[in-house]
């Protein structure tokens, strides 16, 4: 596939309201399973900015919201918000102007216009209950950030995995190379400390979360698709499902915009067809020799990742990307260089930047080392996503040390769906730790927890773990440890909130301080 020419678009069927049996037992909204939350995401109406008035966020702090929130404060609207605890985060809102409570109370609602959630709270969460039954406008997270972009030019990173790292690059190389772009990621850059900014320019940087189908909300000038893969089945229904999603997601690219695809990747690959077929502009990147750009001599290293780049698109260049690990973000890095070009930034002024990139909180984070164990934490929570951490994780591990991968599963549908992946990814480490399930909105399955993967993992009885206490984690992990191993946790939960303790445990056990 190859980049083509723009033209003429035409748009897919209009969506259509959920059917009876899929709302059967669940609130009169897009709660629904299936295809049904995706539809409706892509009817839901975006307020203009100065419709929204006074904003009450549910879980300000989370790594969406408080992006939001904080650019909602610089375009100055009022912001208010709630949390279940004291934070950084926290602080960090409240010294920009929101007003943040601890706990979630009905009472917050009565002085908002407009409340914002993400489809992370429970929709039968009594705060958000009392904002439907109001009349007041409610917005999902997305919604209300492309009222707060309005006015910018949009550059939409998707994909089931690599978002965050391919957004913070994007962002690092555009301020390097002068500009101030507003931008919207899942995580803080160490760079700025941040995840989000109203920047001075027309330039927008944002994820776009396929998870709820929210990304069908942005109306991008450009477009990444990294991957395309089986995730969030509780709210597509099917690896089908998903696909008319991003389908739906092409549509919304502007008349003569760009999509890039991962040639390598075969979900992307197939959205590229259809954009072509749709009249988009395609480029295409990877080792694939028929991509626009091609991406050679990947070198994995223990603090970044090295490769070529060459193609009519961006001449032939040597990359190294700092405090990124493993091969899997040499395309990441590709899909941002490629794009950089594309919105005219100076590729030597963006290769150098990226030399001293200091990453992205919660993608291979180290937090130091206890009785001379490293401790590491990811973000990592899909099979796929796992296992290229795993992979990475190898490339630093010492010699004579071991890696102890420990995955605390996020859903129990995910659980559920993927445990033979799980499990098979899990194997990569030398020692397999499971933890139990973080439920995030959902409601136990019965018999579904981290020993459901825990007994699939094919490795050796004696190093396969499964911990169900949090608070026991860290000890157990201790136990397990010697000199010269590396512990990554993984997880879209509280995991990493253990990583000081584990380190902690580890250099009381070898009787050192570790730090």
């Amino acid at each position: 596939m190859t980049g083509a020419d723009s033209g003429m678009r035409h748009s897919v069927g209009v969506t259509v309201p959920p059917t009876e049996d899929a709302r059967a037992g669940r609130p009169d909204d897009w709660e629904a399973p299936g295809a049904a939350l995706v539809r409706s995401a892509a009817t839901d109406v975006v307020p203009t900015l100065a419709d929204l008035g006074r904003v009450h966020i549910m879980g300000i702090a989370g790594s969406g919201t408080s992006g939001l929130a904080r650019i909602l404060v610089e375009r100055g609207v009022p912001v208010s918000g709630c949390e279940a605890r004291e934070s950084m985060g926290v602080l960090a809102l409240r010294a920009m102007g929101a007003d943040v409570r601890i706990g979630h109370s009905i009472d917050h609602l009565h002085d908002a216009d407009t409340f914002v959630y993400t489809t992370a709270v429970n929709p039968r969460h009594e705060e958000l209950v009392a904002a439907r039954s109001s009349g007041m406008r409610v917005l999902r997270r997305a919604a209300a950030l492309a009222a707060a972009l309005e006015d910018r030019r949009v550059i939409a990173v998707a994909g089931t995995h690599g978002k965050t790292s391919t957004t913070s690059l994007l962002t690092v190389a555009a301020q390097a190379c002068g500009l101030d772009p507003s931008f919207a990621i899942g995580g803080n850059l160490y760079e700025t400390g941040r995840n989000a900014h109203l920047g001075s320019g027309d330039l927008a940087l944002v994820e776009a979360d396929e998870s709820d189908g929210s990304f069908l909300l942005t109306r991008p000038s450009a477009a990444i698709v990294l991957n395309v893969e089986a995730d969030h089945l509780e709210n597509h229904g099917s690896l089908d499902g998903i696909f008319r999603a991003f389908e739906q997601f092409v549509d919304r690219v502007e008349d003569g915009g760009l999509l890039l695809v991962c040639a390598d990747q075969d979900g992307a690959a197939r959205i590229g067809g259809y954009a072509l077929r749709s009249g988009c502009r395609v480029l295409t990147y990877g080792t694939d020799p028929a991509a626009d750009v091609r991406v050679s001599g990947v070198r994995a290293l223990p603090d970044a990742v090295e490769f070529d780049v060459s193609g009519a698109a961006v001449g032939q260049r040597h990359v190294r990307v700092g405090a990124l690990i493993g091969e899997h973000m040499a395309l990441n890095a590709a899909a941002a260089l490629t794009m950089a070009l594309q919105l005219g930034m100076d590729v030597d002024t963006v290769i150098t930047s990226w030399a001293r990139f200091g990453g992205v909180h919660r993608r291979f984070e180290p937090h130091g080392s206890g009785g001379g164990v490293r401790v590491y934490d990811d973000y990592a929570h899909h099979p796929t996503e796992i296992a290229a951490s795993l992979r990475a994780a190898k490339a630093a591990v010492q010699s004579d040390g071991r890696l102890i991968a420990v995955f605390q599963p996020g859903t129990y549908s995910r659980t559920q769906t993927f445990a033979r992946e799980f499990a098979d990814a899990m194997a990569l480490g030398d020692v397999a730790v499971l933890m139990d399930v973080f439920p995030a909105r959902e409601e136990p399955i019965p018999g579904v927890t981290g020993a459901t993967i825990a007994d699939l993992v094919p490795l050796p009885p004696d190093r396969v773990v499964y911990e169900p206490s949090y608070a026991a984690v860290p000890e157990r992990i201790a136990e397990l440890a010697r000199p010269g191993d590396l512990v990554l946790t993984m997880g879209i939960g509280n995991v990493y909130l253990l990583c000081p303790e584990i380190r902690d445990a580890c250099a009381r056990r070898a009787g050192t301080d570790g730090r």
